[in-house]
């Protein structure tokens, strides 16, 4: 079975950039790109819609909470319909730079504290799928296999996509790392050996030295990881030497 390959793109704003969202496009097969609450303004946004376009890799919207500060990895108090009015405006603006560009969002992914709130919060996950839902029913989602965000997506009839991280650890439990663990944050040698692990045997490692299992249909690489563009390209030439052929779910 093919393996998407994806990664966190757009992530600048104004004259400050992050990554290098061209290289990164041309080896992803799809871009997690930023809808300007966590990163991202409308340039940024239309500059890399039209990237991916010419470049074949598949649009999803990376929706997070509104916190440019820190990044959308803050946790924040949000009801649950304010949420699902955020998700759907972050789509729609998506969208529209997606459709200037030639063609369309086709997936929605979580980011950074909303990614896990709404893992573990069946509220919020209902309420980005209502958001998805109320957008365009053909929208996939993807996101942490066996989790609230898994359920939400079974309930509403969307598509849900498994995702893996090539580039972190996991716990014992199966939930990503807390980034200011030690180990938490992989290194290329070790991102390349776990990338080849999720897709050959469904495991990941742990900080703890063992490992758990991850269903994934797709795999991430983070866009502001250290290395990143060479990391992802010794994943994808790992993957095609192991025989896992790399292709988007899109």
């Amino acid at each position: 079975m093919a393996l998407d390959l994806n990664s966190d793109l757009g992530e600048g704003f104004g004259p400050w950039t992050m990554g290098d969202d061209a290289a990164m496009l041309d080896i992803v097969t799809s871009a997690n790109i930023a809808c300007g609450f966590h990163a991202g303004d409308p340039s940024i946004m239309r500059a890399t819609c039209a990237t991916a376009v010419r470049k074949g890799v598949r649009i999803g919207a990376h929706v997070g909470y509104r916190d440019l500060a820190g990044f959308g990895r803050r946790a924040i108090a949000v009801a649950p319909a304010e949420l699902r009015d955020e998700v759907l405006y972050q789509i729609g603006a998506l969208d529209a730079f997606a459709k200037a560009a030639g063609d369309r969002v086709r997936y929605v992914k979580p980011h950074g504290a909303l990614y896990h709130a709404a893992a573990a919060d069946g509220e919020l996950a209902e309420a980005l799928l209502t958001a998805m839902t109320e957008y365009d029913t053909e929208l996939a989602l993807l996101g942490p296999s066996g989790t609230e965000l898994e359920a939400a997506a079974t309930e509403a009839k969307v598509r849900f996509v498994g995702e893996g991280f090539a580039d972190r650890a996991y716990t014992p439990t199966g939930l990503l790392a807390p980034r200011g663990l030690p180990g938490a944050v992989l290194h290329a040698d070790e991102a390349v050996a776990q990338a080849i692990s999720i897709a050959t045997t469904g495991k990941a490692r742990t900080v703890d030295g063992g490992d758990v299992a991850v269903s994934a249909a797709s795999l991430c690489v983070h866009g502001d990881t250290p290395a990143a563009v060479e990391m992802a390209r010794r994943i994808r030439a790992a993957l095609a030497e192991s025989g896992v052929p790399v292709a988007s779910f899109g």
